[in-house]
């Protein structure tokens, strides 16, 4: 079977009688080109499937209208939720999104900078590991002249635009909701103690004790190293088990909230009755889970959505200057039994 040959840009001249750049201008609908000449060009490119050649428009442009997005998970419920709002962006502005996933390891993420870097991608949206120090393999795309957005987990020594939640905020509310509530020892399940959002959360749950002039013990912050249901379980048991067992625990994520509520499950402890619990990002099982999980709601969409505008107006404004753009997203708390004692 011969393989049916791709109709192109000179076709269409050589069959029309016309020069190449003439059958261009009147795909195009430039002034200058008569309305006759418009439509047998356009007439003759509809009836042979004419596709144009975006790899070739796009070199003359010096654009390849592709970004790079870098995420530590794809099946984690907010990076899918800011993965479809990047998407949703790009599409809009007709712009092709390469998807790479590092599983929190600084190896990883340095490797896919690399190889997008190699395929000249107009600029990248980031994520970083929980094991990002040093950023010279994300500076590289700075130093090329490339546009870098950070959202969600970000380094303060790279000059770009951030997008993000307001974590330390959304924190501060979801632990003052569990002291509203009469919950007066709050344990908090938290994240390595180096990652910026880790962090943030933490500092809104200080804030909150501090506000309310409640002391906490500092055996109650236990710290995730991969924030997973089974170490949800694990530090909940331990907590659970201590001399000085706390009446609440705020979690760091939904998971490490759903391990902690199997465990107050396995060990007969009520909730909200006896202990309360109180998640972090509202993943769709946070709905199911018996009892329903109080949780945060972050609009990962909205940041996704957000970061991808502001990455293609820097790639189509090269020259604009927006380094110190920091966005923050409000999140909204989701009050559900939980917590309802």
């Amino acid at each position: 079977m011969t393989e049916k040959k791709r109709v192109t840009l000179k076709d269409i001249a050589r069959e029309l009688g016309i020069s190449v750049s003439t059958a261009s201008r009147a795909l195009n609908s430039y002034q200058g080109i008569s309305e006759e000449t418009i439509k047998l060009v356009k007439d003759y490119a509809e009836k042979h499937h004419y596709i144009p050649n975006s790899i070739a428009v796009n070199f003359r442009k010096n654009r390849t209208m592709t970004i790079g997005m870098i995420v530590p998970e794809v099946v984690h419920y907010y990076f899918s939720s800011i993965i479809s709002g990047a998407l949703h962006a790009a599409k809009k502005q007709g712009y092709r999104v390469l998807i790479s996933q590092t599983d929190e390891k600084l190896e990883n993420e340095i490797r896919a900078c690399h190889n997008m870097l190699a395929g000249n991608v107009d600029g990248i949206l980031i994520s970083i590991s929980n094991e990002t120090e040093e950023v010279d393999h994300i500076q590289d795309f700075l130093d090329e002249g490339k546009a870098v957005v950070q959202f969600d987990k970000y380094s303060e020594k790279l000059k770009s635009p951030i997008v993000t939640s307001d974590d330390l905020e959304s924190a501060y509310r979801a632990v003052t909701h569990l002291i509203e509530k009469g919950y007066r020892k709050i344990a908090h399940i938290n994240g390595l103690a180096n990652v910026r959002n880790s962090k943030d959360r933490l500092a809104g749950y200080h804030k909150a004790l501090k506000e309310h002039g409640l002391d906490f013990d500092p055996n109650w912050i236990p710290h995730c190293k991969d924030i997973t249901e089974e170490e949800g379980f694990a530090f909940a048991k331990q907590l659970m088990e201590s001399s000085n067992p706390p009446d609440a625990i705020f979690c760091i994520t939904d998971s490490v909230a759903l391990g902690a509520m199997n465990y107050l499950k396995q060990a007969k402890i009520k909730v909200p009755d006896e202990v309360g619990v109180m998640g972090f990002s509202n993943w769709k099982i946070s709905e199911v889970m018996n009892p329903s999980l109080s949780t945060v709601e972050q609009h990962g969409f909205e940041v996704g959505k957000m970061a991808a505008e502001i990455l293609l107006k820097a790639t189509q404004n090269p020259n604009e200057e927006s380094t110190n753009q920091f966005t923050e997203i409000k999140s909204d708390l989701i009050i559900r039994e939980s917590t309802q004692k």
